[in-house]
């Protein structure tokens, strides 16, 4: 059983003051915990909340019409898998496939990672967003091969145009796992 949080909205602006503006309108608009916000890659700002999906959602219609806003998601039921990849990383079981899913833009990487964990019985080894990647986002999961390739299509589908490239990995080597998973 897949371990849920509440929702969380994802709001990726063109500039870092529109970010600037579009936070402040969000956090007086809904009751959310702001979780993350800040000036990403390429000069983007990203916006992450939380809270109950009422109060997301009210946070993140008042800017989706915005034209700074380029990319917004509102995902109910995250996965708790998905948040501790955004805080932490993971080193996948020897043996274990990979999977590599990279998306043009960091909100909708995050929306495919939860896509990819609900779809499929898979470790979300790292979720990479924004920084030193150019304003874009990877994510990294690991299991038995058919699940991994499970996965990598839910996340692919999901991502639709934003999807740059992707790539299953049956038994990678350890050096390359761990360089993957960010651990050296």
């Amino acid at each position: 059983m897949t371990e849920i949080l509440d929702t969380l909205g994802l709001v990726e602006t063109r500039t870092i003051a529109s970010g600037a503006r579009l936070l402040d309108i969000m956090l007086k608009r809904g009751e959310v915990d702001l979780l993350q916000a800040g000036a990403i890659c390429s000069g983007r700002f990203l916006i992450r909340v939380t809270g109950a999906r009422d109060a997301v959602k009210a946070a993140v219609t008042a800017v989706v019409e915005d034209p700074a806003a380029v990319d917004t998601f509102i995902i109910s039921r995250i996965s708790a898998r998905v948040i501790r990849a955004l805080k932490t990383r993971t080193m996948p079981e020897p043996g274990q496939a990979l999977g590599l899913v990279e998306s043009r833009r960091s909100a909708s990487g995050i929306a495919a990672a939860d896509a990819a964990v609900k779809r499929a019985d898979v470790t979300l080894v790292r979720l990479a967003v924004a920084r030193g990647i150019n304003g874009k986002s990877f994510i990294l999961v690991a299991g038995n091969l058919a699940a991994v390739a499970e996965a990598v299509e839910a996340a692919c589908l999901h991502l639709d145009k934003d999807l740059l490239d992707s790539t299953v990995i049956p038994n990678p080597d350890r050096r390359a796992a761990e360089a993957l998973a960010g651990t050296i």
